[in-house]
């Protein structure tokens, strides 16, 4: 059967057409034959193809053109669906109807047709031809048992994945049809909220309440579930995910509703549980006059265009319309990546926007100056930075360089080209940091700070003692660790999973703040348009999260159990590391308690603390002596001097300085 299907769907496609052009003339002359014998029976053997030979020529010549007509040819028959089905309803009742019509004009007395006969026609061709097509589906898809799985002595074993679909909507059916077609997994039940659609048969599945998942798994077997929710919140989601933890099924779901509507992927694309949907928060609407405002119809440049954040603004500056769109990175690879997506997005959608990818350091002011001069900048968005804790702990000078002295050189020469608009993305890490990291970035801040007041500051390092005009508006943005970014802890956990464990979390207690970085991204833009200078916005990343929680969730999620002391026999243990040098176990997004509400609700605005420009720039002055004399004593002495609230945890652990110590 297996090889007489694969020539059938190798045949070229003419010599399918007329197969089925074959076939169908038989069929309207069956049914035709048969609508007299259930009008007047076979007692008398009544054969009326002798006796209406002219009806018999008429109805093929009738109804296989309207079949042509509608498309019935046109149909792949192993992906038959219902606009099939309702074509052939519109042919053969259009067919039906005009040879109703012959019927009644060239009918004579002595051959008369029964008026019965047009209307049994009608329905038997109806089930013939509909019928036929519809078991041809079943049999060049294979499996002739999908829609039969609850009828005695007709389940079998194929050895696929069993899988229930959490949710019997579309996206469930579509779901549903896409596996059968590929084969990979079997679909064995629905699982719905919907209380009217409970113990019923939706595409040959029985349909079970939430309730009575443990008697859906013991009746069907059923693996793994697949989320069909598509459409649904994030905060109903995490309440799915809540009640199936308990289960132990591997849990994934269909990607969604954005992700579909944008063509990026289809309802099979099959996917994890994206660990958004564990912290069960819906993202606000945006402000499009705030997204828009410094962006649309301007030159914009992003600093780190290939870094996680980077590379999300890079794609919603893209739509946004900008004229100009300069994206400024170190690394080759991850720019060429981020270049070769937006080409295509805008290829795909028509946008008009300008991408000049730009290879260059902000520890070259020369360079930055050129750029934002040459292109005339209107709005400069600055992600570039080493945000990874423990690798700038070991790396000061590194981090030094980079998220100071690269801040102060892109919002010198911001100010010097005169740049409007200049957004700093900033970290929680920042508050009251433990690390060389987070002191950094909230020098970058004090940076900014300083400069946004002043009307015409000297820059520093400029020894020609030119005061220069500030005609930017410098911001801050500031928020927790966003999901899914290089570093993450999130994309260790799964592979970590994929692997057999052990997952590894360095405290118990340890917690952050997490956010997506779509979320994160459309936040900081909107951010920073309501900047009046100097301002220092915090997101609201909602509640704290335990790690240790969410690795257990992630575990649970996957189908397994946790091994521990009480479990033995658990699939995946959970390891605690101990803290990584300068890891804090709780971070925090404002210094002080002076907040304040701004338009949107899920920014704030913070009033904090800054240094005068003179005084911050004799301070940068010695740190960079520091750094230049690989002096780490030195450098934290001045962090600690410069940055509120900063309280290093341990000892140096740079590389340089510890092996300069083992020396004699």
């Amino acid at each position: 059967m297996d090889k007489v299907r694969e020539r059938l769907v190798a045949l070229p496609r003419r010599r399918k057409r007329l197969i089925q052009v074959t076939t169908d003339i038989v069929l309207v002359w069956a049914a035709l034959w048969l609508a007299f014998i259930v009008r007047l029976g076979i007692d008398d053997m009544y054969n009326p193809f002798r006796v209406h030979v002219w009806l018999f020529v008429c109805a093929p010549v009738v109804a296989i053109p309207l079949f042509i007509r509608f498309g019935m040819y046109r149909a792949v028959m192993r992906y038959f669906g219902n606009d099939a089905l309702i074509a052939i309803i519109k042919a053969v009742s259009l067919s039906s109807l005009i040879l109703a019509v012959v019927v009644y004009w060239y009918s004579n007395h002595e051959a008369v047709v029964p008026r019965s006969i047009i209307f049994n026609y009608w329905w038997l061709s109806l089930v013939i031809i509909g019928g036929l097509r519809l078991c041809m589906r079943q049999y060049f898809m294979g499996d002739w048992f999908t829609a039969a799985q609850h009828v005695p002595f007709t389940s079998r074993d194929n050895g696929l994945t069993k899988v229930a679909i959490y949710g019997a909507g579309v996206a469930g059916n579509q779901l549903v049809a896409a596996l059968r077609m590929g084969k990979v997994m079997r679909p064995v039940a629905f699982i719905d909220d919907d209380a009217s659609i409970a113990d019923r048969s939706i595409s040959g599945l029985h349909v079970y309440k939430p309730k009575h998942i443990q008697e859906m798994i013991d009746v069907t077997g059923a693996q793994e579930i697949l989320l069909a929710l598509p459409s649904s919140t994030r905060a109903r989601r995490r309440e799915i995910l809540n009640l199936l933890e308990g289960f132990p099924l591997h849990i994934r779901s269909v990607p969604n509703f954005t992700d579909l509507a944008s063509g990026r992927v289809k309802v099979e694309d099959i996917q994890e549980v994206d660990i958004a949907d564990l912290l069960g928060r819906d993202a606000v609407p945006a402000q499009p006059d705030l997204l828009q405002r410094c962006i649309k119809g301007k030159v914009v440049m992003v600093t780190g265009a290939g870094g996680s954040i980077g590379s999300e603004l890079c794609r919603q500056i893209f739509a946004l319309g900008p004229t100009t769109l300069l994206l400024f990175d170190h690394s080759e690879f991850n720019l060429y990546s981020i270049l070769s997506e937006l080409e295509q997005r805008g290829c795909r959608e028509a946008v008009k926007v300008r991408l000049l990818p730009m290879l260059g350091s902000v520890r070259h002011p020369h360079k930055l100056l050129d750029v934002m001069k040459t292109w005339q900048v209107d709005t400069v968005y600055h992600a570039a930075a080493y945000k990874h804790v423990p690798m700038v702990e070991h790396n000061i000078a590194e981090g030094v360089l980079n998220n100071v002295i690269g801040t102060l050189n892109t919002a010198q020469a911001a100010l010097q080209s005169g740049v409007a608009n200049f957004v700093l993305i900033s970290t929680d890490k920042a508050v009251r940091p433990t690390n060389v990291m987070g002191s950094t970035k909230r020098l970058a801040e004090l940076v900014l700070q300083a400069l946004s007041h002043e009307i015409a500051p000297v820059l520093f390092g400029d020894k020609s003692n030119v005061s220069r005009v500030n005609k930017t508006r410098f911001t801050m943005v500031r928020f927790g660790n966003v999901l899914g970014s290089s570093g993450s802890v999130i994309p260790l956990f799964h592979s970590q999973i994929k692997s057999g464990g052990p997952l590894t979390v360095t405290h118990p207690k340890i917690t952050r703040y997490f956010m997506t970085i779509p979320e994160a991204a459309q936040l900081v833009i909107q951010a920073g348009s309501m900047g009046q200078g100097g301002d220092v916005f915090v997101l609201d990343m909602g509640e704290p999260v335990k790690i240790v929680e969410l690795a257990e969730k992630m575990i649970h999620l996957s189908g397994l159990s946790i091994r521990s002391d009480r479990n033995p026999q658990g699939d995946i243990s959970i390891e605690f590391t101990g803290l990584r040098p300068g890891e804090k176990l709780y971070e925090e997004l404002l210094i002080g308690d002076n907040v304040a509400a701004t338009p949107h609700p899920m920014i704030m605005s913070a009033n904090e603390d800054h240094l005068s420009w003179d005084v911050l720039k004799a301070r940068l002055s010695e740190l960079l002596t520091a750094v230049e004399g690989d002096d780490y004593a030195r450098v934290r002495q001045l962090l600690r001097e410069t940055v509120s609230g900063y309280t290093p945890d341990g000892e140096i652990v740079d590389w340089i300085y510890q092996q300069r110590r083992l020396e004699p």
